[in-house]
């Protein structure tokens, strides 16, 4: 299975080796920028110019969870491994942590200086890497809220 988001508004589920198109998701009212599955698989996040991060769950074919915090699109988005966290990159120079069960931003991350285009968290740790529009890379330490 492969997951993809778009300018039309939708993500889309593809099946492999035919190419059919097993589910598509609409609720966000700007492009999509990323799309990745929960390590479970049981559900999705999306992030949209729109400025929201949205979580769908497969098995209801909607969104059950639209998380609101930044205020200009969002460029990107990850999961942590252990599933409980969503990373997001946004255009007003901040990436957040989510807390997907309390469904709050647990931290927000300052420090670079134009649009963060791209977040992950590496497998199994705490630490996040964004890239910016800045010209830089960073790696932050989530439990301290600090870059390493």
């Amino acid at each position: 299975i492969v997951l993809t988001g778009s300018d039309d508004r939708l993500w889309k589920t593809w099946g492999f080796p035919d190419g059919n198109i097993l589910l598509t998701g609409q609720g966000h009212t700007d492009w999509l920028s990323g799309c990745c599955f929960r390590p479970s698989g049981t559900q999705l996040v999306t992030s949209s110019g729109d400025t929201t991060v949205r979580i769908w769950d497969l098995s209801r074919r909607g969104c059950i969870l639209v998380l609101r915090g930044h205020s200009r699109g969002v460029r990107g988005c990850s999961w942590h491994s252990c599933g409980d966290f969503v990373a997001s990159a946004s255009m007003d120079c901040t990436s957040k942590i989510w807390d997907v069960n309390s469904e709050r931003c647990r931290y927000t991350l300052r420090g670079h200086k134009e649009s963060v285009n791209s977040v992950e968290f590496l497998p199994f740790s705490s630490t996040l890497l964004t890239c910016s529009a800045d010209k830089t890379l960073s790696l932050w330490d989530v439990r301290t809220v600090s870059r390493l």
